[in-house]
């Protein structure tokens, strides 16, 4: 393991690696051996020019269902509910297309992305305090991406319906419970979920194509699945606390395994409460990430052994090549300050690999998103095409699909120096699903 961290050499590093990689701002935070270390290279806005500064406010996306689930285990350790609660206990009101998962989706589901809803809904249901009331109101019409509790599939409805549900339980607004539970509680003085409170200090713009994004943040409505905005020392603060008993009594019950990633090349190989769960080299890593309308953030916790101190590291980054910008600069990271490589991404094999590829063809299909799997010339291409809320703030992506194995394939977007990668699956039923982006996405014809 390296010694002492070298501040002008990250300075430097932190401005090398967002000209790589082409990201307008980032912001940088880790703690190592009880010290917190901060650094900021960038614009925040390219038109603009603002600069980058270390208490600059990004969106961290969805390193706030961590928050979220925060919330949820404060009041599970209170004895206000339990992680097998079914949400209708809590939420009588509560509706999903489907009867009986309405009746049996527990609250375990929801934090573990096993629900199987079909939650990638983006509706804006106002700016008032009742708009996650209404938000779940509207997931009736949601129907069943995979069946409770068969496989893992990002719900980001299932993390606003966990914020109802804190709601319900402190009789406060979710932003309002998530200050009283967690942010006031860790003395974090620049970490906010309101565009009018991140307005007061210095505040990212998200870039997309090298231009500042047509708006500036999701809707108030999908807060407790991706609202949070801070600076990176902040969300480093609520990561150590996860190390220790500052904020939960047992942090550690969030890492249990709850579900097995069925492509475990992208974020890591279990879900367990909220967290990421994933193995370096023998140690222990609980991670999370987050993508909002054109920025992207990372936070890593690595715990400490008998002989190595704990490390916990934010990255926050406002547009650019933001995968491989991470990717990059964690391997540089976690290499001197715990002596670990971090996994490379996974790419094509050395020798082509031969496999049938014409049972993956055709189409599959979830909320949010249209895949074509067709084969052309006896090679694989995949088009996805984003539909919903979202549809136009993203043109439809084609990719060549190159097989690694019988079932897993990865694929390079035209411009991007890192590659994806894909699984294509079958439940215990034998209905197919591929499983990309974290999500399954079953084949509809």
């Amino acid at each position: 393991m390296a010694g002492a961290v070298d501040p002008r050499r990250w300075h430097d590093r932190l401005a090398e690696l967002i000209a790589e990689y082409e990201v307008p701002g980032a912001n940088l935070a880790f703690l190592y051996e009880g010290e917190v270390h901060e650094f900021a290279a960038g614009l925040l806005n390219v038109d603009t020019g603002v600069e980058a500064t270390t208490d600059s406010l990004f969106q961290i996306g969805s390193i706030t269902k961590v928050w979220t689930a925060t919330q949820i285990m404060l009041l599970v350790e209170q004895g206000a509910l339990t992680l097998d609660t079914p949400v209708s206990e809590v939420l009588p009101e509560f509706r999903v297309a489907d009867p009986e998962v309405t009746r049996t989706v527990t609250i375990r589901h929801l934090l573990s992305h096993t629900s199987g809803i079909d939650g990638d809904l983006f509706l804006d249901t106002g700016r008032g305090d009742d708009c996650v009331e209404k938000y779940v109101a509207a997931c009736a019409d949601l129907a069943q991406n995979h069946p409770l509790g068969a496989t893992q599939s990002y719900c980001n409805s299932g993390f606003v319906v966990a914020g109802r549900v804190v709601e319900r339980l402190t009789g406060k607004v979710w932003d309002a419970a998530l200050r009283e539970q967690v942010i006031e509680p860790l003395g974090l003085t620049h970490t906010w979920t309101l565009p009018e409170d991140v307005l007061r200090f210095r505040a990212a713009m998200g870039h997309m194509d090298g231009r500042p994004a047509p708006v500036s943040s999701l809707m108030r409505s999908c807060g407790p699945a991706g609202l949070v905005s801070a600076r990176p020392a902040d969300v480093v603060a609520f990561g150590r606390a996860h190390l220790g008993t500052g904020l939960l009594a047992d942090p550690r019950a969030m890492w249990e395994p709850q579900v097995d990633i069925p492509n475990p090349y992208t974020l890591g190989k279990q879900w367990g409460l909220g967290w990421i769960l994933d193995e370096w080299q023998g140690r222990r890593l609980i991670s999370h990430g987050g993508n909002t309308i054109g920025q992207a953030a990372m936070l890593w916790v690595l715990p400490a052994t008998d002989t190595q101190p704990e490390v916990v590291v934010c990255s926050l980054t406002n547009g650019g090549h933001t995968a491989a910008f991470h990717h990059a600069l964690s391997t540089e990271l976690f290499a001197e300050l715990a002596g670990i490589a971090v996994p490379p991404v996974l790419g094509p094999p050395a020798e082509p690999f031969q496999t049938d590829l014409e049972r993956y063809t055709g189409v599959y299909e979830r909320a949010g998103s249209r895949m074509t799997v067709s084969l052309r010339d006896g090679r694989l291409f995949l088009l996805n095409e984003v539909t919903g809320a979202l549809a136009g703030l993203q043109p439809p992506l084609e990719i060549e699909l190159v097989a690694v194995d019988d079932t897993t394939f990865v694929g390079r977007p035209e411009g991007e120096p890192q590659w994806l990668s894909a699984v294509f699956y079958e439940l215990a039923d034998g209905s197919p699903y591929i499983h990309l982006g974290v999500r399954a996405t079953p084949k509809i014809a």
